[in-house]
Order: C-alpha cells, then sequence, then structure tokens
C-alpha cells in the first residue's frame, strides 16, 4: 500500500537548542498555519519556546457528513456533531497512521518520546485523545481545548484493558460552548479520569466554541511544566 503523504504543517522554531516538540492539531475546516495565526493573534506573538519545535500539521481535505459531504480539512469524518452516536472509525485509524509518521519524524530528530507532547482545539483535541490513548501511551501529555470523545468512544474500549501509566491529559472548556457542549467535555473528562488517566478540567465562564488568552497562557505552563529545559548532556 502507498505511503500516505506527509501533512503540510507550520512549525514555529524553538529559540535555543530543540530538545522537545509539541503537535497542535487544528480544529475542522481550519489548516495549521489557521490556527498558528489564530493563536498568534490572541497572545499577540507566536507561541513560541526556548527549547520546544512547535508543529502545526494541516489535515488533507476529505468529504465531511456534517457538512453534506462537501470538502472540508477535517482530521476524521463524524456521523454527526454528538457525543452521542458511533464513532467514524476507518477516518479514525487511517488519520492516527499519518500522525503516527509526524511523531516518528521527530524522533528521528533525535526528539526522545517522552519529550513530545500532542493536543489542539475542538476536532483537534479529539483527534489527540485517540492518537495518544490509543497508539501512543509513552508521549509527555495530551491537551484537549473544546474537545470530546463520543460515549462509546475506541479510546474508552482500548483504556479498559490498559494497565500501564497513561499521559496527562490538561483539559480546557468554555462553559457557554453552544456547538461543543461544556457536558460533552466534562463527561470525556470523568470517563478517562475513571479510566486511570491523570487529568485535570479547566473551565472558562462565558467562552463560547473559542480560545482565548487566559487559557493559553494556562496552557504554555503546563506545556513548559510536562517539557522542562533539558540541561546540556556532556560527552563523559
Amino acid at each position: 500500500m502507498a505511503a500516505p503523504a506527509a501533512l503540510q504543517r507550520s512549525v514555529v522554531s524553538p529559540a535555543g537548542r530543540h530538545t522537545a516538540s509539541l503537535i497542535f492539531l487544528h480544529g475542522s475546516g481550519d489548516t495549521g498555519q489557521g490556527a498558528r495565526t489564530w493563536i498568534k493573534q490572541i497572545l499577540n506573538q507566536d507561541m513560541a519556546f526556548q527549547h520546544i519545535k512547535v508543529i502545526y500539521p494541516t489535515a488533507p481535505a476529505r468529504p465531511y457528513t456534517p457538512m453534506k459531504g462537501a470538502f472540508s480539512t477535517v482530521w476524521f469524518d463524524r456521523y454527526k456533531i454528538s457525543n452521542d452516536c458511533p464513532e467514524h472509525i476507518e477516518s479514525i485509524d487511517s488519520m492516527c497512521r499519518g500522525l503516527t509518521d509526524l511523531i516518528n519524524d521527530e524522533i528521528k530528530n533525535g526528539i526522545a518520546k517522552n519529550r513530545i507532547l500532542i493536543g489542539g482545539f475542538s476536532m483537534g483535541g479529539g483527534m489527540a485523545m485517540h492518537l495518544a490513548y490509543r497508539f501512543h501511551q509513552d508521549l509527555a501529555g495530551v491537551f484537549a481545548l473544546s474537545s470530546f470523545l463520543n460515549k462509546d468512544s475506541a479510546v474508552y474500549q482500548a483504556l479498559k484493558r490498559n494497565e500501564s501509566v497513561l499521559p496527562e491529559l490538561f483539559q480546557c472548556h468554555g462553559t457557554a460552548d453552544e456547538l461543543v457542549l461544556y457536558s460533552w467535555g466534562e463527561e470525556t473528562n470523568k470517563m478517562l479520569e475513571s479510566l486511570g488517566v491523570p487529568t485535570s478540567l479547566h473551565s472558562f465562564p462565558n467562552l463560547n466554541h473559542e480560545l482565548n488568552r487566559t487559557e493559553l497562557e494556562k496552557l504554555k505552563t503546563w506545556i513548559v511544566k510536562k517539557l522542562p529545559v533539558e540541561a546540556a548532556k556532556t560527552n563523559k
């Protein structure tokens, strides 16, 4: 089978020595460059670090059922935007393979897997939870902003059989979200916690389906906690 084409990406290089990587997955219909620009507008600068490379990949365009089959840059298909329907597992698993290639690119560049974080906004956060908790449980951590998993998610099924230590989940959600209800995010958090995931859920009053500065500053603090600066190794 032909290998999937490498995902297009927008990259913010570290200011100093590259010792860790962060993969940020955009929401449905967006692009890597679009997510980077949005965050830059909120923070008045790129989300950048001394030692962490920030990678914003773009999902390939595919038919998207909630848009009546129109093409959209989405990580996977959904039968509908609801937490109470089956997952479109075939498209989720296909994209997990493409994103695994992205993780492996970083490992080939000398970055240890426990020095890689993955997360995203909305659908991007859902994708990150599938990728990490089903296939890459040795990543440094996962973040999900305004995201959810379906009630019978394959993630929950996989974790029921799991016995290893799991990456921490950092979750944020606006209580005024009208597209992905706050209760869906809260339910996802409770389910993952019950299955052994160390979690935190930060709620933002009056925030709709969007990002804000306070949330991104909290996320940055958590990122540096999970991926601290490493002392330069001396050759003995």
